[in-house]
């Protein structure tokens, strides 16, 4: 795995700077972002999860369904589907698939979302430890050969077993998201992908240092995730203007897109963000993060902004870091993923590579 980029398909057009006009689940909106997708190269697509949202299983059955080779990147909330049932329907899609299905694990930090779906477990270090038995369980019904049995606090099964398995050998990437203690925990043992929001790079060294020695435990070594929204323009002027035309947007909509600043978050990812945005507008080379000011860090609010050939330096020096797979998506997500496919894609593919070269020849 050298470097990869994920997308990201929602139920419908709309952001912070977009209010949804159209239907909360708009079929060719669907269709045609995950159409975009695939032709601008992304290797996945995210597809999110909220307590009021459209189900990602089945909107992620219908986007794929419509592309060929696109991943299908598929959050969810473990809590509340089954272990075994949950295993068993991502296998199921794999196979239909033929290995195109990952799944993104959402603990979830905050509990006044939590419980519109009935969330009982308010302590968070406790919903990370449910977490862990649910992935211990998921991950035997993907790979065990016989019928095995479950005792733990939270999920207990006896004699369970799955005749369909993931599509490949090696199984279906698990994504972990998170940054207090429990959930790099959760992380060294079972993510196959340890996924960031867009940091500085200070705060990625020391979150992926952190995730590395609590795998290096378990004997496991796994990649990781980075995310951003870039900003990308002719100039380095006219992308820095272009970023504050989109905060300009953002705030005169905050009433009609729901991204309105509330309480102060929970969750440690959300603290992160803000922790930097305190620092500054603008930090590092080019990471902008007025925008998680402006939201209250809710979710993937950071960007990078410049030139393409600046922002896929910028990714680069993520790269070096430790950094190999990118989740990147706009404020106005179909053209976005088209340019980031003609003018961003390509460039960092290409820097990879050279970079690569020169690490070969060193050795």
């Amino acid at each position: 795995m050298s470097i990869e980029f994920i997308g990201f398909i929602g139920n419908h057009n709309s952001s912070e700077i977009i209010p949804r006009t159209g239907p909360v689940v708009d079929r060719d909106y669907i269709e045609t972002v995950s159409k975009a997708h695939e032709y601008a190269g992304f290797d996945r697509a995210l597809l999110a999860f909220h307590a009021d949202a459209p189900d990602s299983l089945q909107i992620g059955q219908h986007a794929a369904s419509v592309t060929d080779r696109l991943g299908i990147f598929i959050a969810h909330r473990p809590g509340f589907t089954a272990p075994t049932v949950l295993a068993r329907q991502f296998a199921t899609l794999d196979q239909l698939t033929r290995g195109r299905v990952s799944i993104n694990v959402i603990t979830g930090g905050d509990q006044r979302e939590l419980v519109r779906d009935g969330n009982t477990v308010a302590d968070k270090d406790e919903r990370y430890a449910r977490t862990h038995e649910f992935l211990d369980i998921v991950r035997s019904e993907w790979t065990s050969e016989k019928p095995f049995s479950y005792n733990g606090k939270y999920y207990q099964v006896e004699n369970a077993f799955s005749l369909v398995k993931p599509y490949n050998p090696k199984g279906i990437d698990i994504y972990v998201a998170g940054a207090s203690d429990a959930a790099i925990e959760v992380a060294g043992r079972h993510a196959d992908i340890f996924a960031l929001w867009g940091e500085t790079y200070e705060q990625v060294r020391d979150l992926v240092g952190r995730v590395k020695a609590a795998s290096a435990k378990h004997g496991r070594k796994p990649e990781f995730s980075l995310s951003f929204r870039p900003i990308l323009a002719d100039t380095e002027e006219a992308a820095w203007a272009k970023a504050d035309a989109i905060l300009q947007r953002a705030k005169a909509l905050l009433e009609k897109t729901g991204y309105k600043r509330g309480d102060e978050p929970i969750n440690e990812g959300s603290r992160r963000l803000l922790a930097a945005a305190a620092k500054g507008p603008r930090l590092d080379k080019r990471l902008w993060t007025e925008m998680a000011q402006l939201t209250g860090a809710k979710g993937n609010s950071t960007s990078l902004v410049g030139t393409p050939d600046q922002v896929a330096d910028a990714l680069l020096d993520y790269y070096d870091i430790g950094i190999r797979t990118f989740l990147i998506r706009g404020f106005d997500p179909l053209p976005d993923t088209l340019t980031y496919g003609r003018d961003l894609l390509p460039r960092v593919r290409a820097l990879v590579a050279e970079r690569e070269r020169s690490r070969v020849a060193a050795e």
